[in-house]
């Protein structure tokens, strides 16, 4: 039973392995820059819209709301980095219908490498908002010795994003393996309805996630920055 597809490997150049985890998250980038080049050759601005153009504006329409309800901030300027982790991670996730698939959101590289694009965001929306001067010193505040939990407290959550996304994704295919092997005639079609289900929800879970921790940081930046009277009046 193969846990992890950088557990198969096709091929070696040099040093680099080119593992599953490797190829298929290419076929997985490669699938959604055809899919977008399809839909987006021919928007229009009057109906009537083809299916493929209502389709992604009920796409984007869904995460702008999600993005204004958690952050309570014009949502525009998250779109395009919460979007594309949400539409990669659910690609990934569905195209493991497809046999021979190998999702490679079911890698803790993968995940740790989607983990750690969400905490470098984090300080990026957060200096884009205040400047860099002024979200460095948010570290500082309300006292210097808050440094190292502050870091600590940062790290510990990108930490969770990757484990949290890994851990679910392996087990679910642990678990349609275990199925299958056990009674490989009934199973298979309410699993893969059950797998990509679970797919699409970690998708979603993982996008509001990386929300929350970047609206949280921007808050909590402007939180610190503002002057104590200010604070207590508040």
């Amino acid at each position: 039973m193969t846990l992890s597809p950088d557990e198969i490997v096709y091929t070696t150049i040099g040093p680099v392995a080119i593992t599953a985890t490797l190829v298929f998250t290419w076929v997985a980038m490669t699938f959604l820059v055809i899919v977008s080049v399809l839909v987006t050759r021919s928007l229009r601005v009057h109906t009537p819209l083809t299916r493929g153009q209502n389709l992604l504006e009920a796409v984007v329409v869904m995460i702008l709301d999600q993005i204004q309800e958690i952050t309570q901030q014009d949502p525009r300027p998250y779109l395009p980095f919460v979007g594309t982790l949400f539409l990669f991670i659910v690609t990934a996730n569905v195209l493991a219908i497809v046999p021979g698939f190998h999702p490679p959101t079911g890698s803790l590289t993968t995940t740790a490498a989607l983990a750690i694009a969400v905490f470098l965001a984090v300080p990026a929306f957060g200096i884009a908002k205040v400047g860099v001067g002024n979200y460095l010193r948010g570290y500082l505040r309300p006292t210097p010795f808050m440094l190292p939990f502050t870091i600590i407290g940062e790290l510990s959550r990108t930490l969770a994003l990757a484990v949290r996304l890994f851990g679910n994704i392996m087990s679910g295919t642990v678990v349609v393996a275990i199925l299958l092997s056990v009674t490989p005639l009934f199973f298979p079609v309410v699993m893969q309805a059950f797998g990509l289900l679970i797919g699409v929800i970690q998708a979603y879970i993982f996008a509001i996630l990386a929300i929350v921790y970047i609206a949280s940081g921007t808050t909590e930046t402007d939180r610190r920055l503002r002057p104590p009277h200010e604070g207590a009046a508040a």
